[in-house]
């Protein structure tokens, strides 16, 4: 699986971006994907995750209730709308893909085979 993400930038804090990622080469369906970031000196850290049916997602405790991930397996493409973003949110994300994983290990960047070149999202204070 290709993955190509898009959508980062600079966001004033309070402000918001959609990132997305799309997907080619395999059955897009078939893979859970996921977001992760990683901040300057930081270790790269899960975001959110979506089952490949989009039936269940995932958040870090960090992000819940104002990041959404979405999946629309028509377009071959994974969404992470990020809404009153604040200056720790400042990384670079990174999308990522698992083939039929255990929904339970899906926070864990270690389970993902494929991932993209990611985009740097900075919000500024």
């Amino acid at each position: 699986v290709q993955l190509q993400a898009s959508g980062g930038g600079l966001v004033q804090a309070g402000g918001s971006l959609r990132l997305s990622c799309a997907a080619s080469g395999r059955t897009f369906s078939n893979y859970a994907m996921g977001w992760f970031r990683q901040a300057p000196g930081k270790e790269r850290e899960f975001v959110a995750a979506i089952t490949w049916s989009g039936g269940m997602a995932y958040y870090a405790v960090s992000v819940k209730g104002r990041f959404t991930i979405s999946r629309d397996n028509a377009k071959n493409t994974v969404y992470l709308q990020m809404n009153s973003l604040k200056p720790e949110d400042t990384a670079v994300y990174f999308c990522a893909a698992s083939h039929f994983p255990p929904p339970a290990t899906m926070t864990q960047h270690g389970i993902y085979n494929y991932w993209g070149q990611g985009t740097l999202v900075t919000v500024s204070s």
